[in-house]
């Protein structure tokens, strides 16, 4: 066992609150509270979780098969609060407002070294590209091509051939900012 004094403990959420989805629901918003829920979820393979408007992405330095086509097609065109936490969720929400309201939308994704910004970067431009593309037939020409998705995600490893370097927390750590530009043609 360990002591600790009476002005370090913090309250702890009711077991209901268990794995929560968007901690801002959370009764009691502490430090050992948001660590906790984080934990388990991470330990159940829930790697991402709301917290408010931002979501929160935990690392797992394995691959998980949450990145799927079907996957994609799961959270196109669902509310938030209808599907579990996902990068996809806030990808499309950004894209549906661009594409409704003709509206500029921005994504800032950050984090220390090896966080998993530059993963979950082209995990959204995957995503833009896949649902961007389902809109029309290919022809033959764009068929040789690859998909838009196929062409967009190819230019990365070209990126990182010039602008990634290894470091001691990351065998292939972005040393640039990626700044991506999609135009909607409505």
């Amino acid at each position: 066992t360990k002591d600790f004094k009476k002005d370090q403990l913090q309250q702890v959420n009711p077991p209901k609150y268990e794995k929560a989805e968007d901690m801002s629901n959370l009764t009691y918003l502490n430090d050992a509270s948001v660590l906790h829920n984080l934990k388990q979820r991470y330990y159940h393979k829930l790697i991402y979780t709301y917290s408010g408007l931002f979501c929160v992405a935990i690392n797992p330095y394995k691959r998980y098969p949450v990145y799927t086509t079907r996957c994609a097609k799961l959270y196109r065109g669902k509310r938030r609060s209808e599907v579990p936490p996902h990068i996809f969720a806030i990808s499309d929400g950004a894209y549906v407002n661009m594409l409704t309201n003709s509206e500029n939308q921005s994504m800032l994704i950050t984090g220390e070294s090896g966080a998993g910004k530059t993963e979950n970067t082209k995990k959204v431009i995957a995503y833009f590209a896949t649902v961007g593309a389902s809109t029309k037939k290919p022809d033959e020409s764009e068929k040789k091509k690859g998909s838009l998705e196929d062409q967009v995600v190819q230019t990365n490893p070209v990126l990182e051939a010039f602008g990634n370097a290894k470091t001691v927390r990351n065998d292939n750590s972005s040393r640039f900012v990626r700044i991506s530009l999609f135009t909607s043609l409505k």
